[in-house]
C-alpha cells in the first residue's frame, strides 16, 4: 500500500479517547455503553492491547464528581468520625454564606476612629487611603506610631489592632443597652461591620474540626493495585503519642480514604486484577454495598480502635487480566461483573485491509505526539512498521494480519525516533525503524543470536568449575 500522505504529520490524531484504541471496535462498542449505564467491565487479553487506554477513555465519559467525602472530629467519641457527605451546591451555599456575614462598608462610612485603627485614615490629616500603604500619600505622616520601648520596638494597642484587622467598638441603642460591633477588614480593603452573633457564628463555622477525605475536584480515573491493602482499601495513621490531647493527632485527622473512595463517581482501574488475592473479597463488597468503612488495618496501631462507618465508594470497576490467569479470580468477584457488566475479550490481531492500515498510521502518529520528543515518520517508516505488525501477528499468534499487541510496537516506534534524533534528521525513515529493530530484541532473543549453543557452553563452563579449574580457567 501506498500511503497518501508524506509524514504522520498530516494524519488526524482524534480528540475522542476511544478512537484512539486501534482495532478494538467491539470493545469500543460496550465501553460506550459502560459509560452510560455505569457498568463493571472486565477487559481479558494479552498484555499491550489496549485495556488500561480503554479504561482511561471510560473515565473521560463520565459527568464530572458531584459530592465531597470529609470526616467531622466526634466530641462525644473521638474514635468515631463523623461521616459528611456533601455536593457542589451545599458546599456553596456554605461558602456564601460565610462571606455575607455582617454588613459590608466603605472605610468613609466607618466611624473616624475605627477607619484609623484598621489603617484606612491618616491620624494627622484624615485622609483616606489604602490600609497596605503605611505611609500617607497625602501628608507624608505615618498611619501608625511605635513606642521607644528599652525592651524592643513593641506594637502599641492600636497598631495590634491594626495587624489583626479588626477593631472593637460599642455603642449605646436607643433603650439604654449597650451593644458592641466588630469592624473588621476584607481581602478586598473594605469593612465588615458584625454583630456579636453574626462574628459567633463566623468564628464556629472557620473553627469546624473537618478534614476532606475525598476533594470534588478530583480526576475521575484511578489506577489501583493490590500491593498495599492500606492503599487500596484506607487505612487510619498511627499516633505515637496515643492521641493525647494536648501533644497527640485527634483521631478524624488521621483517617486517609483508600483507592475504592478516591474512585468514588469514577473508574477504579486494577490492572492483572488476579494479583489482588484476597482482597478481592473487600473489593466484592465495596461493589455491592457501594460503601466501605474505613478502619485502621494495623492492630498494633493507635488507629485500630479508630472507624468510620459506610464511606461512599460507587464506582465503574475496570479489571484488566491475561487469559492465562482468569482462573485466579474470585468466582464470586466474576459474578458481580456479569451480573452488573460484561466481560470483553480484547483482540490480538486484526485484518490487513487498507482501513486497519491507516489505523497503523493514526497509531504511529498519535504516539510521537505523546511522546513529544521525537520527529514525525515518513510514509517509509510507515511501511516497515506494518511488514514487523505482520511478522508479529504471524509469529505470535500465527495470524495473517496486522497485531494489535501495540506497546511492543510504541516501543520501536521511540527507538526509531531516537535514532532519527541522533541522525539530525527531519522524519524517522524506514532505515531508522529496521536500525531500531535490532536493538529491540529482548536479552533472551540476544542470547540466542550471540550464543547459537548457549546450552553447550553453559554446560562447559558448570562442568569447569566442579573440577575446580579455577578462576583463570573460566
Amino acid at each position: 500500500m501506498t500511503f497518501s500522505f508524506e509524514s504522520t504529520a498530516e494524519v488526524e490524531v482524534p480528540k475522542n479517547p476511544l478512537e484512539r484504541v486501534i482495532g478494538q471496535d467491539e470493545a469500543i462498542k460496550i465501553a460506550k455503553i459502560a459509560a452510560a449505564q455505569k457498568r463493571h467491565l472486565l477487559l481479558v487479553g494479552a498484555p499491550g492491547t489496549g485495556k488500561s487506554m480503554l479504561a482511561q477513555a471510560v473515565a473521560s465519559l463520565l459527568p464530572k464528581p458531584k459530592h465531597e467525602i470529609a470526616v467531622l472530629h466526634n466530641q462525644e467519641r473521638p474514635e468515631r468520625p463523623i461521616l459528611e457527605v456533601k455536593t457542589k451546591e451545599q458546599l456553596e451555599n456554605e461558602k456564601k454564606e460565610s462571606q455575607e456575614y455582617g454588613m459590608i462598608i466603605h472605610p468613609s462610612q466607618a466611624p473616624a476612629f475605627v477607619s484609623e485603627k484598621l489603617g484606612f485614615r491618616c491620624r494627622r490629616c484624615g485622609a483616606l487611603s489604602a490600609s497596605t500603604v503605611p505611609v500617607c500619600p497625602f501628608c507624608g505622616a505615618e498611619k501608625f506610631v511605635r513606642s521607644s520601648n528599652p525592651f524592643g520596638d513593641l506594637i502599641l494597642g492600636l497598631e495590634k489592632e491594626k495587624s489583626e484587622g479588626r477593631v472593637h467598638a460599642s455603642r449605646v441603642k436607643p433603650d439604654g443597652k449597650e451593644e458592641t460591633f466588630i469592624y473588621e477588614k476584607t481581602p478586598s480593603d473594605m469593612i465588615r461591620v458584625l454583630s456579636q452573633d453574626d462574628f459567633r457564628r463566623m468564628r464556629e463555622s472557620q473553627k469546624r474540626m473537618r478534614k476532606v477525605l475525598v476533594p470534588l475536584l478530583r480526576a475521575t480515573f484511578v489506577q489501583a493495585s493490590g500491593a498495599s491493602e492500606t492503599e487500596f482499601l484506607g487505612d487510619v495513621k498511627h499516633d505515637p503519642y496515643g492521641g493525647h490531647p494536648e501533644i497527640g493527632t485527634q483521631p478524624y485527622l488521621r483517617v486517609a480514604a483508600g483507592a475504592i473512595h478516591d474512585a468514588h463517581e469514577g473508574v477504579l482501574f486494577i490492572d492483572e486484577l488476579s494479583t489482588l488475592g484476597n482482597i478481592q473479597r473487600y473489593l466484592l463488597t465495596a461493589m455491592q454495598e457501594k460503601a466501605f468503612s474505613i478502619v485502621g488495618r494495623n492492630p498494633t496501631s493507635t488507629g485500630a480502635i479508630v472507624k468510620v462507618e459506610n464511606v461512599p465508594c460507587d464506582f465503574i470497576l475496570v479489571g484488566a487480566v491475561n487469559i492465562n490467569d482468569i482462573g485466579s479470580l474470585l468466582p464470586a468477584l466474576r459474578s458481580r461483573i456479569r451480573g452488573d457488566g460484561y466481560e470483553i475479550l480484547m483482540k490480538a490481531h486484526m485484518d490487513d485491509s487498507r482501513e486497519n492500515r491507516m489505523k497503523i498510521a493514526q497509531f504511529v502518529a498519535q504516539e510521537i505526539v505523546k511522546d513529544g520528543k521525537i520527529p514525525h515518520a515518513d510514509k517509509t517508516a510507515v511501511e516497515e512498521i506494518l511488514k514487523e505488525s505482520r511478522k508479529w501477528a504471524k509469529e505470535i499468534d500465527s495470524a495473517s494480519g496486522l497485531t494489535l499487541r501495540l506497546r511492543g510496537m510504541s516501543g520501536l516506534i521511540k527507538l526509531a525516533g531516537d535514532f532519527a534524533i541522533v541522525d539530525k534528521a527531519k522524519y524517522i525513515s524506514a532505515a531508522h525503524v529496521r536500525e531500531a529493530l535490532k536493538y529491540s530484541k529482548s536479552v533472551e532473543e540476544q542470547i540466542k543470536e550471540t550464543y547459537p549453543n548457549w546450552w553447550k557452553a553453559g554446560m562447559a563452563d558448570y562442568a569447569v568449575r566442579r573440577e575446580g579449574k579455577g578462576s583463570d580457567a573460566l
